[in-house]
């Protein structure tokens, strides 16, 4: 039994063309970055700060995993625009890639070229 020949991408389904251009465009445009941010709220210490009476300063992170063990690498706050982004794109990245992988599974489940 032998598998045809993958068609050019103007037989793909609009719906593969939309993934497979958004895919593209996210991997080709920014960075990417594998993690999740964490905001931490804590207080400083000083006796005269605003955080002694409950307003607590923000700092943010990512959490990572890196040779199976989790990580913590503290994002600066003129980082944190774009290191939102990275981990956005990342994260986007995966959702449709997942979503492009479920439309060759139901390929597969009819036997559609």
């Amino acid at each position: 039994m032998s598998v045809r020949k993958a068609r050019s991408r103007t037989h793909r389904s609009a719906a593969e063309r939309r993934c497979r251009s958004a895919l593209a465009r996210l991997v080709s445009q920014r960075g990417l970055l594998r993690g999740n941010l964490l905001e931490r709220r804590r207080v400083c210490g000083k006796p005269n700060c605003k955080c002694t009476r409950g307003e607590r300063h923000t700092n943010l992170y990512l959490v990572y995993s890196e040779s199976g063990k989790l990580r913590q690498l503290f994002v600066p706050k003129r980082w944190e625009p774009l290191v939102r982004q990275w981990a956005a794109d990342y994260h986007e990245i995966r959702r449709l890639l997942e979503e492009l992988s479920q439309m060759y599974v139901e390929k597969l489940r009819s036997r559609e070229d």
